[in-house]
């Protein structure tokens, strides 16, 4: 609604009617609807849980992927078996040194994800009130 700020001709303030409205009667908010555990709170909790377990199961695959692999590459390629850089085997190296920085980074990749989805969460469930969660 148009507010006038300094007198005739000078500034106007234009703003939503909605800002000031009441909610419609007998409307929950998000907060209300999980804390009453109601059909539409078993939604918003679901969802969450969903997206959690997404990315749980993306890491999963990842490090199925990555680590499970070597064994089979180990079997089926004799030479990367038995290469060494130095005195040590290829195999020992992977397995014993470049395995723990990748499941660091899942980790991380793991904690970032899900931190991210609870920030969504809660801006949904209480807007307003989240941190800023970097993207």
């Amino acid at each position: 609604m148009p507010e006038r700020v300094d007198g005739p001709g000078g500034r106007v303030r234009v703003t939503s009617p909605l800002t000031s409205a009441a909610a419609p009667h007998g409307r929950r908010s998000a907060r209300q609807e999980i804390d009453e555990e109601t059909g539409v709170g078993d939604v918003y909790v679901r969802s969450l849980v969903s997206t959690q377990l997404r990315s749980a199961l993306a890491v999963v695959a990842a490090l199925a992927l990555g680590l499970g692999s070597l064994p089979l590459v180990f079997a089926l390629v004799p030479d990367v078996a038995d290469a060494r850089l130095g005195p040590v085997p290829l195999p020992w190296l992977l397995l014993g040194v470049v395995v723990y920085p990748a499941l660091l980074a899942l980790g991380w990749v793991y904690v970032r994800r899900s931190e991210r989805a609870e920030a969504d969460f809660t801006d949904l469930v209480d807007p307003g009130s989240v941190e800023d969660v970097p993207r």
